[in-house]
């Protein structure tokens, strides 16, 4: 019985060391672990202060960055509500030095060499989303069709102009119209910009508007209208005026070929008995007058046509005009125009050239608003126009532009040559 109360005490104790061995091991091994993980937490908060320090650096490397390259973004579009009165503002300008020579036969004058400049300054200022104002100031004088200052006159002052003054509204509601009512400019189109009816220079003076309309994905129509007051006199109701209607329809094929029809009608309002148009001394511009007055009324038919390519890398565009005057009363009613155009000026050292021949009858058109250029200005002529142009820089062009022409039913000849060279903003 003693035997086995010690035996059984011995196995009590032996068990009671054997369990404070396991826990003391249990101990040490959980407190190498904490040491570990303390270790591994210093680490990464060593690496997180390092990505700190390193990312504060990209940061201030970012901020120089952008602040080198702010001045050339392209800022953010405004409304034109929050628009500062100077941003909604667009000033531009240009300016032409032409030297000239004139050979005319049978007008009893000697040759003629002349320097002449033309300047001018136009403004556009944004009125909201839908109004605009536009005023253009020129060099020049009372005539229409011509901007230039001929270099004369013992160095006197030379005379400044309203070219232009005008308003333009375009409704949000109705996509591709425009409305224009002031001194504008030509708001017809034109094929490859001939003047056959219409000088260049030429500003109207009433109120007009255009419509564009997408046909699908390539073709487009345009109708324009006005209405414009030539002359107007306090005592007397015989108002002249001009009433235009063009339409027409362009089909861009691809990027690189299209065509384009269109036709046009003016009516000359009491014209016909006017003493003049207030231009030049009373000139009729080779238009059949009696007495002093016009002797025939003006309602002009005008169809044209314009087709541009590229034929052999370059561009090419190829137009026609052709005008009657439905009203005359006279012989010689009609006018036409051919013409093209190689290659186009736009970047430096590029150049440009072009053709155009035209016989313009003496009533096919009002010679006081037609090409100033063309056998002196006017009508009754015939003859050749070629012209180059060479980009020199961005904004800088020189041009040479000779007429080979006939005028006059006697055959005249008459040449002119003009050198310019012309500068823009």
């Amino acid at each position: 019985m003693t035997s086995k109360l010690l035996g059984t005490i011995g196995i009590a104790l032996l068990l009671g060391m054997l369990s404070s061995v396991t826990c003391a091991d249990e101990i040490s091994e959980l407190k190498r672990q904490v040491l570990e993980q303390n270790a591994k937490l210093k680490a990464l908060e060593e690496r997180l202060e390092k990505y700190e320090a390193r990312q504060q650096d990209d940061d201030q490397v970012l901020a120089q960055q952008a602040s080198r390259l702010s001045p050339l973004m392209v800022p953010t579009a405004k409304s034109p509500d929050d628009l500062n009165w100077y941003d909604r503002i667009k000033l531009s300008g240009d300016f032409r030095y032409r030297y000239e020579t004139i050979e005319a036969e049978g007008d009893g004058k000697p040759d003629r060499h002349r320097n002449r400049f033309r300047a001018r300054i136009a403004l556009k200022a944004k009125v909201d989303d839908q109004w605009d104002l536009g005023f253009r100031f020129a060099s020049g004088s009372e005539d229409p069709v011509s901007a230039n200052q001929t270099m004369t006159g013992s160095f006197s002052s030379k005379g400044f102009w309203v070219d232009r003054a005008y308003l333009n509204y375009h409704p949000e509601a109705i996509r591709g119209l425009n409305v224009w009512a002031g001194k504008i400019g030509n708001p017809f189109y034109k094929a490859g910009k001939n003047q056959l009816l219409w000088d260049d220079s030429l500003s109207l003076e009433g109120v007009a508007a255009r419509h564009k309309i997408s046909l699908g994905e390539t073709a487009e129509v345009f109708v324009t209208g006005g209405g414009f007051i030539v002359t107007e006199s306090s005592s007397s109701d015989a108002d002249m005026s001009i009433w235009g209607m063009q339409g027409g329809l362009k089909n861009q094929f691809d990027t690189e070929n299209s065509v384009l029809v269109g036709m046009s009608y003016y009516n000359y309002g009491n014209i016909k008995g006017a003493a003049d148009l207030d231009v030049k001394n009373s000139s009729f511009f080779g238009n059949s007058s009696n007495n002093g007055v016009f002797i025939n009324d003006y309602d002009l038919v005008e169809l044209f046509a314009e087709f541009t390519t590229k034929s052999m890398l370059l561009p090419l565009s190829l137009f026609g005009n052709h005008v009657t005057n439905i009203a005359a009363d006279t012989e010689g009613d009609t006018g036409w125009l051919v013409g093209c155009r190689v290659n186009k000026t736009d970047a430096p050292g590029s150049w440009e050239f072009g053709y155009n021949y035209r016989e313009l009858q003496k009533d096919a058109v009002v010679g006081t608003f037609s090409e100033a250029s063309f056998i002196g200005g006017g009508t009754n002529g015939r003859g050749s126009c070629f012209g180059v142009k060479y980009q020199v820089a961005k904004n800088v062009q020189a041009a040479l532009d000779y007429f080979l022409d006939k005028r006059q039913d006697a055959d005249n000849k008459y040449r002119r040559l003009q050198a310019n060279m012309a500068l823009k903003f």
